[in-house]
C-alpha cells in the first residue's frame, strides 16, 4: 500500500518525501570510502559482531546445492562477503544498493578479498529497495542491514522483499533499535549524541552525517512495531532477536 503522507522522517526532521531519499543518498556518498569506520564509531566495533550472526542465522548451504542472496542496501558487501567466505560452491549473491558511491566501494573490497572462493559469484547492482526491479519468486533469502530505516516508504519495501522471495524464502533485517535497559540507555544516549559526531566530524570531516544517522536510530520503530509491519507485508513466523541490550534487533520472517 503507498503512504499517502507528504513528509518522511530525516533523523529528527520532517521533510518532503521526496527529498528525503536525496539526502540520504548525500549522506552515504559522503561516508562511502570510510563507511567500515562509520560502522565502527556507531557501533564500538560490535558491528562486526553482529552482521556475524545474522549470516550465521541464514544456515548456508555448504555443498553444491544452488542459494541466491539478496543483500539490499549491502554496497560495501560486509554481508555477502561472509555469507560467500562460509557458504558452499552453488553459492551467489546479488548486492542491490541505490548508491553509486557505497557500491563502487564494495567493488574496490571484492578485489583485495581473499577468502571468497568464487567472487565472480557476486554480482552489484543499483536499485532502489523500494521497486527492486528484480525477478519474482527468485532469491532463497534476502537481508539488509542497518538499511531498513533509510528507505522512505518502509512497507513497500517490505512488500518488495516478500515478492522476490521463493516460497520457502527467509527475510532478516538488522537494525538499531532501542535499549531495554534504562542505565544503558543513558548511556548510550551521551555516547550517540554527545560523542559520534564530534569523532565522526573529526575522523571522516563530516558531522551532520553522523548526525543523522544517530537521529535516525530513534525515529525507527520499536522491535514489536516493526514486526507488525513485517507481518503486513504477508510474512509468516515473524520474531526478533535483541543483541548487545537492545542496541540492534535482528528480525527474521519467512514467505511461506
Amino acid at each position: 500500500m503507498t503512504d499517502k503522507t507528504t513528509t518522511a522522517s530525516f533523523g529528527r526532521q520532517d521533510v518532503p518525501i521526496d527529498e528525503k531519499q536525496k539526502r540520504v543518498y548525500r549522506v552515504f556518498e559522503s561516508v562511502a570510502d570510510k563507511y567500515d569506520v562509520m560502522n565502527d564509531l556507531m557501533s564500538g566495533g560490535l558491528h562486526r559482531i553482529w552482521k556475524q550472526h545474522m549470516v550465521d542465522s541464514l544456515a548456508l548451504p555448504t555443498g553444491d546445492r544452488a542459494f541466491h542472496l539478496l543483500d539490499v542496501a549491502g554496497g560495501t558487501g560486509d554481508i555477502a562477503f561472509k555469507a560467500a567466505s562460509q557458504a558452499g560452491d552453488g553459492f551467489a549473491a546479488t548486492i542491490l544498493d541505490i548508491n553509486e558511491a557505497m557500491l563502487q566501494a564494495g567493488q574496490s573490497r571484492l578485489e583485495n578479498k581473499k577468502n571468497i572462493p568464487r567472487p565472480e559469484n557476486i554480482t552489484f547492482t543499483a536499485g532502489n529497495a523500494e521497486a527492486l526491479g528484480l525477478q519474482d519468486g527468485f532469491f532463497d533469502a534476502y537481508t539488509i542491514a542497518f538499511g531498513i530505516r533509510n528507505v522512505t516508504h518502509r512497507q513497500e519495501a517490505l512488500a518488495e522483499a516478500y515478492r522476490v522471495l521463493k516460497p520457502g524464502g527467509r527475510f532478516l533485517c538488522l537494525e538499531f533499535s532501542h535499549v531495554s535497559d534504562p542505565v544503558l540507555e543513558k548511556l548510550y544516549d551521551r555516547w550517540s549524541f554527545n560523542v559520534i559526531p564530534k569523532v565522526g566530524k573529526l575522523v571522516t570531516g563530516d558531522e551532520e552525517a553522523y548526525q543523522y544517522l544517530v537521529e535516525s536510530i530513534r525515529r525507527f520503530p520499536k522491535p514489536a512495531n516493526f514486526s507488525r509491519e513485517i507481518e503486513a507485508a504477508g510474512f509468516s513466523r515473524v520474531r526478533y532477536e535483541r543483541l548487545s541490550g537492545g542496541i540492534v534487533a535482528l528480525h527474521s520472517a519467512w514467505r511461506v
